[in-house]
């Protein structure tokens, strides 16, 4: 059961006089264990709900409704599961002293991945936890795979968890769709390891739908951590040139590219960035995987619909990678509206 925080004026959870601090503890028969159940079961026509009341009164409340309409309740937010990785390039790790308590939370919830499209290894994934995702079809998931060789993930995950492949084919067999990832560390998962990744990734496509290989990042907080670098000009050079070639490929065979290269491998290689149609359907945008094709084309819709603006002077931050691409907007837009715009690169 889940607590009610609160009620939504209004709503059909307020016309059936539930409150904050009720418990909602089953729809239609089935136990509510946290917010994703209640996400799930809510989208029905008619609903049982079984609320008990601070007084321990029970309520059964049945009620018929719109599938796609909301009860109206704010419910107990779970816990994020926490990580039990040690990843060689936890990004955690890396993080100065001081800054806010939940930069520092390392969480590693496959129902975060639903929800929210948070990356996940699924090392700590249990029996149960399987069976329920594809019970309740939690669909697509975001998994970070690395490395298809199990030793080597080992490795960069520190710690073993179940064999990824193997889990894969079971979570697709079930129908779930997922997304998957690849930080690259040079001289660790590069070269023929990701070659295998990838060619073992895209053969379970279209249920895995896509894979991201993103540079890994490091700060200058990786004090008794292990030694890892960055990728070089040309290391990214020759990443991008591969995975074009691997697009190509996959697309021949089987429509999809399948496999994108980060924006900021394109950045590190002082390469052009694709179109925005190479993206497909954007399926790893939020991975910085085509934020800077979708920027560009909505760049020009706002361009195009521009016109002279009185306002002041406007002062606008980003960070030191995008800064050349922000400032040809900026040029084109103060040239459009005749609005003073200063730009500042400030350092991550």
């Amino acid at each position: 059961m889940v607590e009610i925080l609160s009620v939504a004026p209004g709503s059909i959870a307020s016309e059936l006089e539930l409150e904050a601090g009720d418990w909602l503890m089953a729809i239609n028969g089935e136990p509510v264990r946290d917010l994703l159940d209640f996400e799930l079961y809510q989208v029905a026509e008619e609903l049982l709900l079984e609320v008990r009341k601070p007084n321990g009164e029970l309520w059964d409340l049945e009620l018929e409704k719109d599938a796609a309409e909301p009860l109206g309740l704010e419910l107990e937010h779970p816990e994020p599961t926490q990580c039990g990785n040690n990843c060689l390039f936890c990004f955690v790790h890396q993080l100065p002293k001081g800054m806010r308590p939940t930069l520092y939370v390392k969480d590693e919830d496959y129902r975060f991945s639903y929800l929210y499209g948070a990356y996940v290894t699924l090392t700590n994934v249990a029996e149960a936890e399987i069976t329920r995702i594809i019970d309740q079809h939690l669909s697509p998931l975001y998994v970070s795979v690395h490395a298809t060789e199990e030793p080597l993930r080992e490795r960069l995950l520190g710690r073993k968890g179940p064999p990824v492949l193997e889990l894969l084919r079971r979570l697709t067999a079930g129908g779930i769709e997922i997304h998957t990832q690849v930080v690259l560390c040079p001289e660790i998962n590069d070269g023929p390891v990701l070659e295998r990744t990838v060619v073992e990734l895209q053969a379970l496509y279209p249920k895995v739908r896509s894979l991201a290989v993103v540079p890994v990042g490091l700060t200058g907080y990786r004090q008794r951590l292990p030694q890892l670098r960055s990728v070089g000009k040309t290391e990214a050079a020759t990443l991008v040139d591969r995975i074009h070639t691997w697009q190509e490929l996959f697309q021949s065979a089987s429509g999809s590219r399948f496999v994108f290269a980060a924006d900021e491998l394109y950045l590190k290689a002082g390469r052009e960035v694709p179109s925005l149609a190479a993206y497909e359907d954007l399926p790893q945008l939020e991975n910085g995987v085509g934020l800077l094709a979708l920027f560009r084309d909505e760049a020009e819709e706002v361009l195009a619909e521009a016109s002279p603006l009185n306002l002041g002077p406007v002062t606008v931050v980003t960070g030191e990678s995008a800064f050349p691409e922000i400032s040809l907007f900026v040029s084109a837009l103060t040239r459009a509206t005749g609005v003073a715009i200063e730009l500042i690169p400030a350092a991550n």
